[in-house]
């Protein structure tokens, strides 16, 4: 049957290029590339575009393959098993150190993040981001033999210092669930941080800290603030909440064995400065973050880049066992940084608090403590040291593969093949641009630096004015934009080619554009590679409640509370109809601010909306309720003030149900009758 298949693509493709060699045919192909991709001069290939973007059907099923992508991993104390958690592969595989092969496969959730091993090692913990819940594997049978219920988006993962307890970081609901492990439920849920990912205890197991990866939503122009989150672990409540500033995507956190310092990964992003300038540096800087572990501990901030050479995206942070050397993924520039510790605490004692933080800005400082830069595969993750310090684990996440690194030698000395598919297809290859920096001045910032986990940062940045604070836009995510052009705020660019390619280039990157075939993979990746979490916070199984449903009534009614008729341009159906919730037109809903050109706005789509905060093309409101209430007072954006407060809620948790397109085939059909038979 396959075989089959590929003979019919081969005479498909005959056909195309027979007709491509017509003259008029190709002038008229010609031109459509140009029209497609804003250059006079990308090569003629209706194969990328008419192929490789195929999301669904046999030719999506040919082209494509099932890749595992490991992200986190556990290391028993012996060093001779290693467990991974594949993102992709919703599996745990068990891998044998010594001989590099997998050993067992255990299937777990959707989405797996994180997996700990209790400390006689015979039981797993693995968090399923994407099933709202842990999976408990016993480790004799490995098996899964419970799971256990969590937030939204369960993430890092700790256990107690007596073990009677699990901590589990929700990401998506910005909370900890507390599970009592003799009952296997939710004993309590301690609120974190915006978006929490990583969870470390500290060597004395007094205290943990929960690192969080958006900053905390404050009005435009405010300073950048992200909370490390601590709780106490005797009695299990948040004590503390210390304010990072001018940071954002921290990921993970460790300790130093001796218990003077916790150190942990962030993102230093100057998003006001016009990205133009990117040029002259500074645009994103990535560090780490160093907490004194004493009565009135600073908290420093140090940069890991250099002046000439950025290393973007640092993720896993880890210590070896003496204290003396840190080891941090940098997944935009597969690269390990090696971290002298005791060059950090000599600069810490001999600085003041005034030079610290003008070290937090400096470029050359890095010289003083990072001794190598180690080169991995793919988008190095998840990082694990044997218990004796010597050897180094790296989840080479898009390599499909494990790294082994001495750190002696600081060499990398053998790779562990997980098995997964060994051809790299055109999406794959997408996905590795996607997350990687080269193609930026410097490596300052890879497309995932601003859309991680192919989504939004929350931030705001001033993308092409020449004046400062001109024109300053929220990011959108990248989720389903392959079905919703135009593309920017403002609409300019019809296609993907033309979004990610001469734009930019031209305006974010400040280097030469994507090759060819670089720009055609990105697009395939972006076309058919980007997946949407389940909403299971508020659509877990594709019903809506009583609640969303009036809300739902609310979101067609095509007259108000006092029975006048609603102008159909001013319906919010009307510009937002299933399945996507975006008509695909540009519109001006009375949010133009001072400092904005007079333009109209692209109509975003609304699926998965809850998790895009802030809202509106400036971000100025800080939650869906403020686009009705703070910033729709003239009735533009849909007729809405003649809502309750009852009403307003009904229709807030309704837009808030809205999730993968997929679900509203048949509410589209259900509209486009209604259109018709009016």
């Amino acid at each position: 049957m396959r075989r089959y298949y590929k003979i019919l693509i081969i005479t498909v493709c005959v056909l195309i290029l027979g007709a491509g060699l017509y003259s008029p045919t190709h002038r008229w192909a010609r031109e459509h590339v140009n029209w497609v991709t804003a250059t006079e001069d990308h090569r003629l290939n209706c194969i990328s575009c008419h192929l490789y973007t195929q999301k669904d059907g046999v030719l999506a099923w040919l082209i494509n393959a099932d890749y595992l992508s490991p992200f986190n991993m556990a290391l028993t104390s012996d060093g001779r098993t290693l467990f991974v958690v594949t993102e992709e592969g919703d599996v745990l595989l068990v891998v044998d150190t010594e001989s590099g092969k997998v050993l067992h496969k255990i299937d777990v959730g959707d989405h797996p993040h994180s997996v700990i091993l209790n400390r006689d090692e015979r039981k797993a913990y693995v968090s399923n981001q994407w099933s709202d819940n842990v999976s408990v594997i016993d480790l004799a049978g490995m098996s899964v033999v419970d799971n256990l219920k969590t937030g939204n988006g369960p993430a890092g993962l700790a256990l107690s210092s007596d073990e009677h307890f699990l901590y589990v970081v929700n990401s998506y609901t910005s909370d900890v669930s507390v599970i009592d492990l003799s009952s296997g439920r939710e004993w309590k849920r301690l609120s974190a941080g915006n978006n929490p990912t990583g969870i470390g205890m500290s060597p004395d197991r007094s205290k943990l800290y929960v690192t969080s990866r958006r900053a905390q939503l404050a009005p435009y122009g405010d300073q950048i603030v992200s909370e490390l989150s601590v709780i106490n672990d005797k009695n299990r409540q948040i004590v503390d909440r210390k304010d990072i500033e001018s940071a954002y995507m921290m990921e993970n956190v460790a300790f130093t064995p001796g218990g003077d310092l916790a150190m942990m990964t962030l993102i230093r992003p100057k998003n006001y400065i016009p990205s133009i300038q990117v040029e002259r540096g500074f645009m994103m800087t990535h560090g780490i973050g160093v907490v004194e572990q004493k009565p009135d501990g600073r908290v420093i901030q140090l940069l890991l880049d250099e002046p000439n050479s950025y290393y973007s995206d640092p993720f896993d942070i880890v210590i070896t066992p003496d204290g003396k050397r840190a080891f941090v993924s940098h997944a935009g520039v597969d690269r390990i940084s090696v971290i002298d510790i005791d060059s950090i605490r000599a600069l810490i004692a001999e600085s003041t608090t005034e030079k610290l933080n003008f070290y937090s800005n400096h470029l050359g400082i890095s010289s003083r403590y990072v001794i190598k830069r180690i080169p991995t595969g793919a988008n190095p993750k998840g990082l694990v040291l044997s218990s004796d310090g010597k050897l180094l684990y790296v989840a080479e996440r898009l390599e499909d593969r494990i790294g082994v690194i001495s750190t002696e030698s600081l060499e990398t000395i053998n790779t562990i093949d997980l098995n997964g598919p060994r051809r790299i297809t055109v999406a794959r290859h997408g996905r590795r641009i996607l997350n990687n920096a080269r193609g930026t001045f410097q490596n300052q910032y890879a497309c995932y630096t601003c859309h991680p986990d192919e989504h939004e940062d929350g931030l705001l940045y001033n993308m092409a004015s020449k004046d400062m604070g001109r024109n300053v836009v929220n990011t959108q995510s990248l989720r389903d934009i392959a079905d919703c052009p135009p593309f920017k705020w403002n609409g300019k660019n019809q296609t993907i080619y033309k979004q990610d390619g001469m734009r930019f280039s031209t305006v974010l990157t400040r280097t030469e554009p994507f090759s060819d075939k670089e720009l055609d993979a990105l697009v395939a990746y972006i076309s058919t590679g980007i997946k949407y979490p389940p909403n299971l916070l508020y659509n877990p199984n594709g019903e809506l409640n009583e609640i969303q449903l009036r809300g739902k009534a609310l979101f067609e009614r095509t007259h108000d509370n006092l029975g006048r008729e609603i102008p159909v341009e001013n319906r919010c159906i009307t510009c937002h109809p299933p399945p996507y919730y975006t008509n695909l037109q540009m519109a001006d809903v009375g949010t133009l601010l001072p400092t904005d050109d007079s333009i109209l706005f692209d109509t975003p789509h609304l699926n998965n909306v809850y998790a895009s905060p802030p809202y509106l093309h400036h971000g100025l409101a800080l939650t869906l309720e403020e686009i009705w209430t703070r910033y729709a007072p003239d009735n533009r954006h849909g007729a809405v003030n003649d809502f309750t407060k009852i009403q307003l809620n009904e229709l807030i948790e309704y837009v808030k149900s809205l999730s993968d397109p997929e679900y509203y085939q048949e509410e589209m059909q259900e509209f486009q009758a209604k259109i018709k038979k009016h």
